[in-house]
Formats: structure tokens, C-alpha cells, sequence
């Protein structure tokens, strides 16, 4: 076969050869395949013709009429879903070999005959412009704290033009956690962009009712920083590009970084947010040039940030509780037809009476759930028992699984007396030790012994030592004087 290379010494030589035939010659060809060349003028890669011809018969000739018109009415069915409609046609006519073929040719009508699909155009930021943000799930990269599972979002923050990005540790898509985590980007940052950008984030942002309205705690966070709010279209998630790409860069990192670590379990939250915080450094780090610009062009921070919490005013019912956002949570029997204030944060919310908080407590997350804690009730409890056996939050009243074993035990034994006995050894935990009566309930299950409060106050009040759980395991120190002796042994032998 003849190249493009051997053509090209060819025609060099021709110039300078006294005859075809010599460089013919040199160039590695025959006489008569170089006077062709020479005659065409052309490279052997120019004379080449294109196929446009098949190669093999189109075994899906017959039936391609049939399949084009479905995919005219429906052009999103998948090349398989049509083979397998063209088997159950056809029995035996296509083997499962031939699904390839089919797949090619309608790749090729959606190509040069299929709808047109949708065109993203690339975007020109400018410095200062526009910042978005929004929530990512952690869960897929098994971070734990002290070995549990930790379950959390990080709120992403980036600006468009440097990609400069932070990020703060929360626990739904809620506005408190949007309002905490945007205020900490904003002062982190120094200055404050020309415009924010979310999602259409129902709970924080968007108003249920009237879906093109923000909500009034939303617009009063845009007011105070001088931000214009824009909002991306429903289902059009490649319009916060930016940020979207940022969530898929930033838990890539954080899982590279933790394999550099070793170990996905850390010791506290705050190790945890200290890892992120120092990972955040090393990803801007790279953007300071084009931070400096947009830091330039950036609007002042007003004189003071917003509070992180919404408050509310409850009435507290006469069952000692309050209802926040669709989720009931108990306070203290005192509190009973008083109104408190509730500031609820993005991971805790508090309670207030008299200018005075007196009570925080764990925010759940979801709605229709509650947060019931004994001390709150047990005092009225204790005197109303029977009002224990069908109580609605009574699961809450478990403080650990010892307890809830120590109550079917006494339900078997003395069924008559079990929800009084159980008050009892409640109260203990409240008004004594929640950790000395687990460890009590602990040592009587495992020794068989009678559980009523007497024994339980009685291992408590005397101290008797308690056997330790099957999970705690002791080390005993290593004296390294040991090694030193044991290599005098080997020098000496």
C-alpha cells in the first residue's frame, strides 16, 4: 500500500531526478504507480472514497417503518424497550445478539431525524454579580461520629465568577439553615454580592401557595444584605449550574481527603467541622486572583447580621406541650397555660419566659413527629399512673432499651402493678441519676434479680459495684521495661 509520505518523496524527487523512473525508484513505487500519482495530483488518503454503502443487509429493514413511527409519536422510547416490542412481534425472528444493531440505527434517526434537543448555553459571569447556593446530601460518603452514622446536609455557597465556595454543617432544607449558612458566607466573605440564587426550595424560599412569590422571612434576609433574589425554574436544575457542579467537586474532595485521613470517623462535630473548614481553605486557594477581583466590586456588609432563629409565641397546652412547625415538643408542667417564646434555630430551638431561656432543646426534622422528655411530666405521672398505660408519646418515656426491658419484665411479673412500679423507678432517673438507674436495671436483668424501685435505689444509694456492660473492655497498661529485659535476654544468648 502506498502512503501519503512516499507520494510526498515523490513529488520532492521528481523536481530533482532526471527521470520518473529513478524516483520512482527511491520513493518505493512502481514506474507506472508513480506516473499515475503524478498525473492526479493528489495524496492516497485524498483519493480514498467515502462508503456510504451497507455492508450487510439491515435485518431490521422490514419492521423500520413501524419503529419509526412509534418513536415519531413517543421520540424518549428507549432503542431496547422497541427490540423487545419487536420480539414479542416477531417470536423468534430477532435474537437478543441483534439488540446492538437496532440501537445504532436508532441512535442515527435521533441524530439526523429525531426532535431537537434541548441547548444549554454556556453563561458570561462578571465579578460581583451573583452568588448561588444550595443543600447537598452527605450521607453517600459514610462520615460517622464516634462510630454512629452521621446524618447531615452541607449549605453549598459559591460565587460564580471565582468559584470561591464555604459551607456550613445542617440538617434539613429549611430557612433557618439557609439563613444561618448564607449570613456565615456573607461575613465570611467580607462583602456582599449583586444578586443570591436557590432553587425553588419550598420550605425556605418558595411561597406553597403562590409558587412565583418568596416567602417574607426570605425577602427580609434579601432586604437586609441588599440581595436580588432569583430562582431557578421547577425541574431545570442545570439553570444553578454552577452550584450543581460545586456539590459534585466538593463531595469528590471531601471523599479523596478522607481516604487520605484513613478514617471517616471523627471524635466530635467539631472535628468535623474543623476537617470541612481546612478543606474549604485548600479548594480557594487556587481562586485568590479572581476573588480579588470580585472582593472589588462587592457591596457592603450592613452594620449588624440577622438573628438565626424564627421565633414564635405557643401557648403551652395541658398536656405540658407546644406545637412548632407541625412537630410537638414537651416543656415543663410550671409552664401550663403560661405563653412562651420559641426561637427555633436550624439544629435546636429554645424556649423563653420572662426574658429567660429555660429550656433548649433538639429540633426535629420532618413534620407530625414529637420530642417528649419525662422530667418534664413525670411529676404529675407519678400521681396519675393509669394515665401511663395508653399515653400517646409513651415510646418517649424509654430513656434507654433497659428501661423498656425493665417494664415488660414488670408487666410479666406483676401486671397489676407494672406502669406504677415503672413511675417509680422514673422518677428515680429524674430526680437521682438517668445513668445510675440504667446501669441498676442493667445488673438486676443480667443477674435475674426482682426489678422494683427499692432494688434500684437500694444498688444506687449503697454504690454496690456493678458488673461492666459486655462492650466496655479494659487494657491493662503495658510496661515497656518488659521489652528492654526481653532484648537483654537475646544479647546475652
Amino acid at each position: 500500500m502506498i502512503t501519503d509520505h512516499q507520494v510526498r518523496k515523490l513529488m520532492t524527487l521528481n523536481q530533482t531526478e532526471s527521470s520518473v523512473s529513478v524516483a520512482a525508484a527511491k520513493a518505493g513505487m512502481s514506474e507506472n504507480t508513480a506516473r499515475k500519482y503524478l498525473r492526479l495530483g493528489k495524496l492516497p488518503s485524498q483519493c480514498k472514497e467515502t462508503r456510504t454503502w451497507r455492508t450487510r443487509e439491515d435485518p431490521f429493514e422490514d419492521d423500520w417503518d413501524d419503529v419509526k413511527d412509534k418513536l415519531e409519536v413517543n421520540p424518549g422510547l428507549e432503542a431496547k424497550t422497541l427490540f423487545e416490542w419487536l420480539q414479542r412481534e416477531n417470536s423468534g425472528r430477532y435474537s437478543d445478539g441483534q439488540l446492538r444493531t437496532l440501537q445504532r440505527r436508532v441512535k442515527y434517526w435521533r441524530a439526523t431525524e429525531g426532535p431537537a434537543r434541548e441547548v444549554f448555553f454556556t453563561q458570561k459571569h462578571s465579578p460581583g454579580k451573583l452568588c448561588e447556593s444550595d443543600f447537598t446530601h452527605m450521607s453517600s460518603l459514610g462520615i460517622t461520629i464516634c462510630g454512629e452514622p452521621f446524618k447531615h446536609l452541607i449549605y453549598h455557597f459559591v460565587l460564580t465568577y471565582s468559584n470561591w465556595e464555604t459551607g456550613d454543617i445542617c440538617f434539613s432544607e429549611s430557612f433557618e439553615s439557609l439563613s444561618h449558612g448564607l449570613q456565615n458566607a456573607l461575613w465570611e466573605l467580607g462583602g456582599v454580592p449583586e444578586s443570591h440564587q436557590t432553587d425553588r426550595l419550598t420550605t425556605a424560599v418558595q411561597k406553597t401557595s403562590h409558587p412565583d412569590e418568596f416567602t417574607r422571612n426570605y425577602m427580609g434576609l434579601l432586604d437586609h444584605y441588599g440581595l436580588k433574589g432569583r430562582k431557578i425554574q421547577t425541574g431545570k436544575a442545570h439553570e444553578n449550574g454552577d452550584i450543581e457542579q460545586r456539590h459534585h467537586r466538593l463531595k469528590k474532595a471531601v471523599d479523596q481527603a478522607l481516604l487520605l485521613r484513613g478514617s471517616r470517623d471523627f471524635s466530635s462535630r467539631q472535628e468535623y467541622e474543623s476537617f470541612l473548614r481546612k478543606l474549604f481553605m485548600q479548594l480557594n486557594a487556587g481562586r485568590k486572583k479572581r476573588l480579588e477581583e470580585e472582593l472589588k466590586v462587592l457591596k457592603q456588609l450592613p452594620a449588624k447580621r440577622l438573628d438565626d432563629y424564627t421565633p414564635f409565641k405557643v401557648k403551652v397546652g395541658p398536656s405540658s406541650t407546644v406545637r412548632v412547625k407541625k412537630n410537638v415538643y414537651s416543656v415543663h408542667s410550671r409552664l401550663i397555660g403560661e405563653t412562651v417564646n420559641i426561637r427555633l434555630y436550624s439544629d435546636h430551638l429554645e424556649v423563653w419566659y420572662a426574658q429567660k431561656k429555660v429550656e433548649e432543646i433538639p429540633r426535629l426534622i420532618g413534620a407530625q413527629k414529637h420530642h417528649i422528655q419525662y422530667r418534664h411530666i413525670i411529676d404529675w405521672l407519678v400521681r396519675k399512673p393509669g394515665a401511663f398505660e395508653n399515653y400517646r408519646y409513651q415510646d418517649d418515656l424509654f430513656p434507654t432499651s433497659n428501661f423498656r426491658m425493665a417494664y415488660d419484665l414488670l408487666k410479666d411479673r406483676r401486671p397489676g402493678r407494672a406502669h406504677k412500679e415503672y413511675l417509680k423507678i422514673l422518677e428515680l432517673a429524674a430526680k437521682q441519676t438517668e445513668s445510675g438507674v440504667d446501669d441498676a436495671l442493667r445488673w438486676l436483668i443480667e443477674q435475674g434479680k426482682q426489678i422494683s424501685p427499692e432494688a434500684v435505689e437500694a444498688l444506687i444509694n449503697t454504690h454496690q459495684s456493678i458488673i461492666p456492660r459486655a462492650t466496655d473492655i479494659t487494657v491493662d497498661e503495658i510496661d515497656l521495661c518488659l521489652y528492654d529485659c526481653l532484648l537483654m535476654v537475646v544479647e546475652v544468648g
